[in-house]
This record gives C-alpha cells, structure tokens and sequence, in this order.
C-alpha cells in the first residue's frame, strides 16, 4: 500500500491548491480524477479554472461515478493521483441513487490496495448551519460518515483552513 492523502475543508479554503501541491512534489507523471460535471455555466466555468490552476504536467480523467474502477485501472508509470473532489462524487452518487455506503467501502478497500500514493480532497460540510431540507441533512450526514471512512484508511490528513493546513493525522 502506497501513502495516502486526505485533505479536507470548506469552500474556498485552499483545499485544492494544497493537494495539487502534495501531488507536484511526489512526482512529475501526475494523474488527475475528475469527480466533477459540466451540467450548467457556472459548473463549465469552475471546471476550467480548475484546469488553469494544475497547468502541465497532469493528464486529467473524468471519473463522475465510477471512481472506483478508475483508481483500479490507474496505469502503474504514474507516479500520484489526485482525486478531487469526494464531495462531489458523494452528490453524483446520491443524484443517480447509487448506494453510498457500499461505494464507500469499495472506495476504503481500492485505497488499500493502491501501489501509488493518492491525494484525496473533500470538503468539510459539517461545521456550519444544520440544512434545511432532509436532503440537505441526508447530504451533510452521509459526507460526515464519508470523510470519516477515508480519514481512517489514510496516512495523513489534512484540514485546511484559510489557506493553511492543519495536521490531523500522519
């Protein structure tokens, strides 16, 4: 099992350009899972500054559901995989009434097995007011057992918080 990467945060807080950080570091042959899809504007918009933001050196596969299969077929020459991000994988799933739970497990056993290290990213959800739809609360408690899955089968995790990380973990 190669090291594993787990970094967490809210919106905007720097959480991105952290794991693209570790990931520039460890290895010039970078790989890139795209959990994110392009269903309006504003969501085209964020993908391309996204892109902007890693520039050269990462090949990029978009992976919206099948997140574990992509990590399972990950070709051996490249040298880490940045995932980003969980919470929106989480959204996709819940939106094509996928089973979470078992995702989630397949995604804590494919981690175990990886023979590269992997940056995970996913937001930290849980800190701020209580939603106020049930699927509002169905989402935040489902990415709070989420991010607590993964914590635990990774080396070291991160919280960021404007800007800076804070070692939880490794």
């Amino acid at each position: 099992m190669s090291d594993t990467y787990f970094i967490l945060g809210g919106a905007r807080s720097g959480k991105s350009r952290r794991a693209l950080a570790l990931a520039e570091a460890i290895g010039p042959n970078r790989l890139f899972l795209a959990t994110a899809e392009a269903s309006d504007d504003e969501m085209a918009s964020r993908i391309a500054r996204h892109q902007e933001e890693r520039g050269d050196g990462w090949s990029t596969m978009e992976t919206p559901l099948d997140l574990v299969p992509a990590l399972a077929g990950i070709d051996p020459a490249i040298d880490v995989c940045l995932v980003d991000c969980l919470t929106v994988w989480l959204s996709n799933l819940m939106h094509y009434e996928r089973e979470v739970a078992s995702a989630t497990r397949e995604l804590c056993a494919q981690l175990a097995k990886m023979p590269i290290p992997i940056v995970l990213v996913s937001n930290e959800i849980g800190l701020g007011l209580v939603p106020e739809t049930p699927l509002g609360r169905r989402f935040r408690d489902a990415q709070g057992r989420l991010n607590q899955e993964v914590a635990r089968h990774c080396h070291r995790v991160e919280f960021i918080a404007a800007g800076l990380p804070i070692r939880l973990k490794g």
